[in-house]
């Protein structure tokens, strides 16, 4: 055999065989589906990166110190179990297989039944600064500010690597180019993080010349959003004379920054959204001005026409034109009037001899003829004959009947 041709064997793969990807991935898969103890295994950890799509399919990672391991909770698998709501901090322990999934290349674990074992070490981390800080009265609603309406100057305190930053850019250029925008570059992510954050917000307050700082970055797991969760950070953000948004993650991540900023943003473009005024906004009211103006004069104009109009109603009140045109219209109504009266008239006289039309109809002797009757009548008199006193022989007469004359020559005549 070719030792560069790929070689497959289930459940066995040839150390001197070159095989493809796909095949290395497939004998993966079936190894570990060959092994009873990664089919049917409880693994306990800390939920975190926790998504729950439209499917209803939850996608979460399971953490322990360094390691971590990938799940998956399918929708049918989540109602079967009748399992808890999962969130990330909470300690988990998941019964269920461990497969190799081909497309992505990588290990998963296939979650088929869930057991809450209370807060994971982050989430309880979280909770006692969060009630220690909200006991100082650093969340409290008094103490926040309110953003400034038009900023001349934003600041960002952010990676320059980080994604947010350009979409952050792209808002600020789009709904306000007017603002300058004041960049203080930090980590936002690993153990260096909240102190790099700490002295960005400290430079942008010595500096001085800001309305408004963002402090933020876009999404990830717990461990990645963590350096917002410090102690450090949430003072930074406490002690700034700068009214300061916080923009971590995304929608459904909330951190410590987020409780003790002035305004908590969503996502990092909320926050560059609610930074800045639109100035599509200010074009609209500009428009809207100038259509009320416009309404005005219109109004206005509408106001002299109608006085210009009533003027001209009492000139023409005592014009000698409108006498001439009363007596105008005082002649059309005559002339309707007389034309009505002899069309009524002539109605009259039409219905008139119809009825005579009818009756002269009704003594018709055609009528009579139609009828099956014959009239006679003498040739030489045209007169019509009743009895035969009115014939002699060889008299020509002529019968007229419903369809036509018939001539007759009188031979005798009998009574």
């Amino acid at each position: 055999m070719d030792d560069m041709h790929p070689t497959y064997l289930p459940g066995y793969l040839e150390t001197s065989s070159v095989v493809s990807v796909s095949e290395l991935a497939l004998y993966l898969k079936e190894l570990m589906e060959a092994n009873d103890i990664l089919q049917n295994i409880w693994v306990h950890g800390e939920v975190s990166n926790c998504k729950i799509y439209a499917s209803g399919h939850c996608y979460f990672t399971l953490k322990e110190g360094e390691a971590q391991l990938p799940c998956v909770f399918f929708k049918y698998s989540r109602l079967r179990s009748d399992a808890p709501e999962l969130r990330n901090g909470m300690a988990l322990a998941v019964n269920g297989r461990v497969a190799f999934y081909e497309r992505d290349g990588k290990l998963q674990f296939y979650v088929d039944a869930v057991k809450p074992l209370g807060e994971g070490v982050l989430f309880q981390r979280f909770e006692q600064l969060k009630a220690r800080l909200a006991a100082e009265g650093l969340f409290d609603a008094e103490r926040k500010r309110p953003l400034p309406p038009q900023p001349a100057i934003i600041g960002i305190v952010t990676s320059l690597q980080a994604a947010a930053l350009r979409d952050m850019l792209r808002v600020l250029r789009t709904r306000y180019p007017l603002a300058q925008v004041l960049i203080a570059p930090s980590l936002v992510q690993g153990t260096e993080a909240p102190a790099s954050i700490a002295t960005a917000l400290d430079l942008l307050n010595e500096h001085g010349e800001a309305d408004v700082i963002i402090v933020g970055r876009g999404g990830g797991s717990i461990e990645e959003l963590w350096a917002f969760n410090e102690e450090v950070v949430a003072r930074a953000i406490a002690r700034s004379r700068i009214p300061v948004i916080s923009a971590v993650g995304h929608e459904t991540d909330f951190t410590i920054a987020d409780f003790v900023a002035d305004y908590r943003a969503s996502t990092p473009t909320a926050a560059a959204t609610a930074a800045v005024p639109n100035i599509d906004d200010w074009r609209v009211e500009v428009q809207d001005k100038a259509h009320d103006l416009t309404l005005l004069m219109q109004d206005r104009i509408e106001d002299l026409r109608t006085q210009l109009e009533h003027a001209q109603r009492d000139l023409q009140r005592v014009s000698p034109l409108k006498l001439v045109d009363q007596r105008r219209q005082q002649l059309d109504d005559t002339m309707e009037r007389l034309q009505t009266q002899m069309e009524h008239l002539i109605s009259l006289k039409q219905e008139r001899l119809r009825g005579v039309s009818l009756q002269l109809h009704s003594l018709s002797p055609l009528l009579t003829i139609a009828r099956g009757y014959a009239i006679v009548r003498r040739d030489e008199t045209q007169e019509v004959v009743t009895s035969i006193q009115q014939v002699q022989p060889e008299d020509t007469l002529t019968i007229q009947v419903q369809d036509g004359h018939i001539p007759v020559r009188v031979r005798s005549s009998q009574q």
